[in-house]
């Protein structure tokens, strides 16, 4: 999870925006003021509830016949196709673990600066608070905080970077990842029924599943129209599981139609993405999500991600069940461990990344992705 840059990276000064926020500027530092086209639009229209898509995932594992599964499981193949993302409810994670793990959280980026910098999240890595995806001097800056942390399998955490403060800090993020872990488990299992495969077949393909968690804290902006919270992305993982702050403004937006559409949270849901990985194995039937966040002027927002993903040994590429004639093969076979690199070697821009699996139709040079995992 953590790459170690080959030579230094100068990522100039970063500000902390839970500091700048405190010292109320008068004008917003040039780093964070996106470009025009960039700038999000001030009031976007709002999505109804219906407009996105809703899993139930009790009708899936209790469904009371045969064809109330069978509903649901063309809802998440619906949801996976023309989405890439969707809320699922009655998700079987105690809502006590939530509510403590986000409690964990607020608490974390309520501390003095000082101590969360006990734990630094070096240039050019993802692990540790910070920024990531910096990688230059006049690189434009999310208006974020972040803390991430490698969980799964063991040999990606780095344990200098487990803090001690809030109490029972590590305890609760384990536990919780536990129970995404087995909700990622679980919806893969739906996932490869819907596509008309064997249920076991992302289990067995994936070996021992690389998780990691990041949580976000986005501060109030006094100009919400010149910066983003997190830049325009898709994501690497497989699958990623979102859970937004309770009473928390709506900042997160997917790009539907070319539109960018806001994510009205539903109480005790969790959102969940398609990312990358799901898309070069489905031959893009399932394609990931773009989206991005932004910032309100006077409420401030949190966010806990866990990205689930194939071991970093798998070799992965298109399942050949979902390719044929009508269907030719758009990715090439790669190593996950080399993508990955290759993801969090980038600064975020939409669903640049995936180029790195694309079949190239004309014969171009590519660079190779940096050797500095």
């Amino acid at each position: 999870m953590a790459p170690v840059p080959l030579s230094p990276i100068k990522v100039g000064h970063i500000a902390d925006v839970q500091e700048l926020r405190k010292s109320k500027p008068t004008t917003i530092p040039e780093r964070f003021v996106r470009d025009m086209t960039e700038r999000p639009t001030l009031a976007p229209p709002p999505s109804s509830p219906n407009d996105i898509p809703i899993v139930d995932f009790s009708k899936l594992t209790k469904g009371n016949n045969d064809d109330e599964v069978h509903g649901e499981i063309l809802k998440l193949a619906t949801a996976c196709e023309k989405w890439g993302f969707f809320q699922v409810i009655n998700h079987e994670i105690e809502l006590s673990l939530l509510e403590s793990t986000e409690n964990m959280a607020e608490e974390f980026f309520m501390l003095p600066l000082e101590e969360k910098q006990k734990y630094p999240m070096a240039p050019g890595t993802v692990q540790g608070y910070g920024q990531a995806f910096v990688f230059s001097e006049d690189q434009k800056l999310d208006w974020c905080n972040m803390f991430a942390l490698g969980v799964e399998p063991p040999h990606i955490r780095n344990p200098k970077l487990w803090p001690t403060k809030p109490a029972k800090f590590s305890e609760t993020i384990d536990v919780y990842s536990r129970e995404v872990r087995k909700l990622c488990k679980n919806l893969l299992k739906y996932i490869a029924i819907s596509l008309g495969l064997s249920q076991n077949v992302f289990a067995e393909m994936f070996g021992v599943a690389v998780q990691a968690i990041r949580m976000n804290y986005y501060p109030p902006c006094s100009r919400p129209d010149l910066v983003l919270g997190l830049s325009p992305h898709s994501d690497g993982s497989a699958l990623t599981v979102l859970q937004q702050g309770k009473g928390n403004s709506v900042g997160l937006q997917i790009l539907k139609d070319n539109t960018w559409v806001p994510v009205k949270p539903i109480p005790n849901a969790l959102v969940i993405n398609i990312g990358d990985t799901i898309e070069v194995l489905t031959n893009g039937k399932y394609k990931s999500v773009e989206h991005r966040a932004v910032t309100h002027k006077e409420k401030d927002r949190l966010s806990i991600v866990t990205f689930y993903a194939p071991s970093y040994e798998m070799e992965l590429g298109p399942m050949q069940e979902l390719v044929d004639e009508n269907n030719p093969c758009k990715y090439r076979r790669y190593n996950h461990g080399e993508y990955s690199k290759h993801y969090v070697t980038n600064k975020l821009q939409g669903k640049k990344t995936l180029e790195f699996a694309k079949i190239q139709t004309k014969k171009a040079p590519l660079s190779p992705p940096p050797w500095d995992y």
